[in-house]
């Protein structure tokens, strides 16, 4: 259903973009099939893209179909947002077009008096011939400048062949039948005036929007790739606990999720997280959810640096949704972690023992799991604690958060959301989770929302730049 879904709204937002970028902005002929072509093969590279990734296949095509899908994404809202402005513009250019023109007063025509060299200017008052002053055959061939005989001026037949220059006369000036045949030169009187003005004003608008949107689409994917692709920014947070016992004042976690490891990262994006870790000297990381995009057979050297974690308590991992796509599912990944030196918390809890004092950290695996039987118990991990010990819970997604609060959680730290990743989609996402990015209260339970540290799908981040949290609790 999904796939059906996706190809859906994958093919319509094609056709919105040929109507806008390739039908608005050329006429028929050879660059309009060209582009067409163009938008054919981009859809098929994206299809190609997304049932490879389905089908856990690394394809060469993957750049390209997911840069073009988020090229894709800000076209159509951008062309979205311009339509209001642009049928404005249009009505506004269709009535300048369409208004009356002005036309300038006929200079008035002077006649020689017979026999002597005194002009006297015919015509009423106004300076106008009046109709019928001009007699048959008295204007020689070229004589009549454009525009200086008003609308009824001249008798029929009064007009020799070839005496009236290309566009002199205005529309309803000359009566019927009072130009003889040929005397008007062929194109003095353009025809399909109207449907050229019309077209003129289309393309112009068609192609002003397609201008804006794609230079507007273009920069915001080009700055969303060096933000994707960049250092994670280090996000420095406090948390304050009631119940917190005071020895347990500054215990810090390194707090990291959505590493998306996959065929797009390579191994300099584990090494770079890692490094950064490293340089924060927490007392405790915790990796929560979605590291991976794939196999162990596919993946496993870029998991690798992940040995080189270092902290005062150790490393703990929660399964994210991500990890149940993976063709042999979590459990591949909870042993090959394992031997890189991280636990995996598999509903189950540990105590952490710092400066005299104890904190309980608590782990669930995610809800999507519970298809496969492997969902989150939150009995098992969070039953039997010390009465008045703080807990701290990993739990993937922030929506878990209301089992948290029945359980007794003083904090709940998740990732998830991605902030959005690509706003606006952080709208979208705040309609599914409770919280999209950092520290809220929901149910009486404080959650912290980190937005991760990689990617998926487009390698983009807009409004939602890659983080590293630095939680520190206080009492």
């Amino acid at each position: 259903m999904f796939v059906l879904i996706f190809a859906g709204v994958v093919l319509l937002a094609h056709y919105y973009l040929w109507r806008r970028l390739v039908r608005g902005t050329t006429g028929p002929g050879r660059v309009r099939v060209s582009l067409t072509l163009a938008l054919v093969l981009l859809l098929a590279v994206l299809m190609g893209t997304f049932i490879g990734s389905r089908l856990g296949l690394e394809s060469w095509i993957a750049w390209a179909g997911y840069v073009w899908l988020a090229v894709m994404f800000y076209l159509v809202i951008i062309l979205a947002v311009l339509e209001i402005p642009r049928a404005v513009v249009g009505a506004m250019l269709r009535r300048r077009a369409s208004a009356p023109q002005p036309v300038a007063a006929p200079e008035p025509v002077f006649a020689s008096e017979a026999g002597g060299g005194t002009a006297t200017l015919t015509g009423d008052p106004a300076g106008s011939p009046a109709a019928g002053s001009v007699p048959a055959g008295s204007v020689p061939a070229g004589s009549v400048p454009a525009g200086s005989v008003p609308a009824g001026s001249v008798p029929a037949g009064s007009v020799p062949a070839g005496s009236v220059p290309a566009g002199s006369v205005p529309a309803g000036s000359v009566p019927a039948g009072s130009v003889p045949a040929g005397s008007v030169p062929a194109g003095s009187a353009p025809s399909g005036s109207a449907a050229g003005g019309d077209m003129s004003r289309r393309l112009f608008l068609g192609r002003a929007t397609a201008a804006i949107a794609g230079v507007s689409a273009v920069g915001t994917v080009a700055y969303g790739m060096s933000s994707a692709l960049g250092d994670p920014v280090i996000e420095p947070v406090t948390v304050r606990l009631p119940k917190l016992d005071p020895r347990l004042n500054g215990l810090r976690f390194a707090v990291v999720s959505d590493i998306h490891l996959g065929p797009l990262t390579g191994i300099g994006h584990t090494q770079r997280i890692v490094r950064m870790i490293n340089g924060l000297e927490a007392d405790v990381v915790a990796i929560v959810g979605d590291l991976v995009d794939g196999s162990v057979a596919q993946l496993g050297s870029l998991a690798r640096p992940l040995k080189g974690l270092e902290s005062r308590y150790g490393a703990y991992f929660v399964t994210g949704n991500h990890e149940y796509f993976s063709p042999e599912g979590p459990e591949e990944w909870v042993e090959e972690l394992g031997e890189l030196g991280v636990r995996s918390l598999r509903n189950e809890r540990v105590e952490i023992a710092h400066q005299g004092a104890v904190l309980d950290l608590a782990g669930v695996n995610d809800v999507g799991g519970a298809s496969s039987g492997d969902g989150p118990d939150f009995a098992k991990a969070l039953g039997g604690r010390t009465e008045g010990r703080s807990t701290v819970l990993l739990a993937h997604q922030p929506i878990q958060v209301s089992e948290a609060a029945r359980h007794g959680v003083d904090l709940q730290l998740s990732g998830h959301t991605h902030g959005g990743q690509i706003a606006p989609f952080n709208l979208v996402v705040g309609l599914q989770q409770p919280v999209v990015s950092g520290l809220a209260t929901v149910d009486g339970v404080q959650v912290y929302v980190t937005r991760g540290a990689g990617f998926w799908g487009p390698p983009v981040r807009v409004g939602a730049p890659p983080e590293i949290s630095l939680v520190e609790l206080r009492s």
